[in-house]
């Protein structure tokens, strides 16, 4: 493929497929995804069941638009009720978090009749231009102005900060449970209740974006039930159909009386339906939040002694298999060495942090590997 027939970079590693925690290149180079094309594959890469879930649908029918009901769209519609944390029993399907984000923030306005937005510093919810402007970092909006208007941010796990900016023309507050792309920042204890409490205060909307805390990335099926917190919205994507483009928005009640006027073409296709059932009843089977929490427990754990022998690295954070790793050198860097030299595939999480999202089915053992590459890196 030559440069001038695509718009953006690629990384110089081409992937020809991809079985469990481990994605193979052009070259039959083995790779241990520690990255999961951004938490997209919590069950791993061509996980059977899925798999099969797919390619019956496929073979049965591939779309139809989303006002003519479909089995596998129906079975997902209650599912996500059913899973979803709180009462957020209303489902909107969609196929990325963007749209799920931009769709949570109409739907709060309308039925709030308020236009207000708080949003948090560092944060990341999207690039559409609704997900964009409640997006803290401006390298994600240069160009691209005039946003949509009246979004105020407040520094992250600040509760005086937030408490004086939601106010009674506020509509909602949006913030993600820990942030992914601002750092791996995991809110501190009791903020997001602080946060609850202030939006019932002022009768506006709390929308949780779990596009990638969602799906037992934390250890629990959603990030807020770890806290014991019951959002207005919730947010999801990534992960919920293993890998294939599927996004979720669901609300309560009282947002559903009054959505206001929104769709999209291809909302809740039936073959990554099938896929996000098929994943989401395997999580639940499997009870694959509990392994990722007991899995990322040691990996930090095996990181935070890594962190004492050298001087390297300022912090290790996160929750279950969502771990960040702050070095003083450059995250980029990092990564670099840990594809080419150690065949190890992360993340960044800014200039600074290294980012793990592995496939929620990872071992103790492939932890291990990561955290030696990483030694020798550093």
């Amino acid at each position: 493929m030559s440069e001038a027939s695509f718009v953006f970079g690629e990384k110089p590693i081409q992937i020809e497929s991809g079985q469990g925690v481990t994605l193979t290149g052009s070259r039959g180079t083995d790779y241990l995804d520690f990255g999961a094309s951004y938490a997209c594959t919590p069950l791993g890469h061509s996980h059977p069941t899925v798999t099969e879930a797919v390619q019956e649908q496929a073979a049965e029918l591939t779309y139809v638009q989303g006002s003519y009901p479909v089995e596998a769209r129906t079975e997902l519609y209650d599912r996500l009720a059913a899973l979803a944390p709180g009462d957020c029993e209303k489902v909107w399907l969609c196929n990325s978090g963007t749209e799920a984000n931009e769709a949570a923030l109409k739907f709060a306005r309308h039925a709030t009749g308020r236009s207000k937005i708080v949003a948090t510093m560092q944060a990341f919810h999207g690039r559409t231009m609704g997900a964009l402007a409640a997006t803290w970092k401006d390298e994600y909006k240069e160009g691209f102005g005039p946003l949509a208007g009246d979004v105020e941010f407040v520094p992250y796990g600040d509760e005086e900060a937030i408490s004086e900016a939601v106010d009674e023309e506020t509509a909602a507050v949006i913030l993600e449970p820990i942030q992914g792309e601002g750092g791996v920042n995991p809110a501190p204890a009791g903020y997001l209740q602080h946060v609850r409490d202030v939006t019932d205060e002022a009768g506006a909307a709390f929308i949780a974006d779990e596009i990638q805390t969602g799906i037992g990335r934390t250890g629990d099926l959603w990030a807020v039930e770890g806290e014991g917190v019951d959002p207005d919205i919730v947010t999801a994507a990534k992960g919920i159909a293993n890998g294939l483009p599927m996004g979720a928005t669901m609300v309560k009640p009282w947002i559903a009386e009054d959505p206001g006027n929104h769709g999209s073409t291809f909302s809740g296709g039936p073959v990554p339906c099938a896929a996000a059932n098929a994943t989401l009843e395997t999580l639940v089977a499997d009870d694959v939040p509990a392994h990722a929490r007991d899995v990322g427990a040691a990996f930090r754990e095996s990181l935070e002694g890594l962190a004492a022998e050298t001087d390297t690295i300022r912090d290790v954070r996160g929750r279950g298999l969502m771990v960040g790793v702050e070095v003083k050198t450059g995250a980029n860097a990092v990564l670099r060495d840990l594809a080419i030299e150690h065949g190890v595939l992360a993340l960044p999480a800014g200039r600074t942090v290294v980012r793990f999202l592995p496939p929620l089915t990872v071992t103790e053992e492939h932890c291990q590997r990561v955290v030696d590459a990483l030694h020798a890196t550093l």
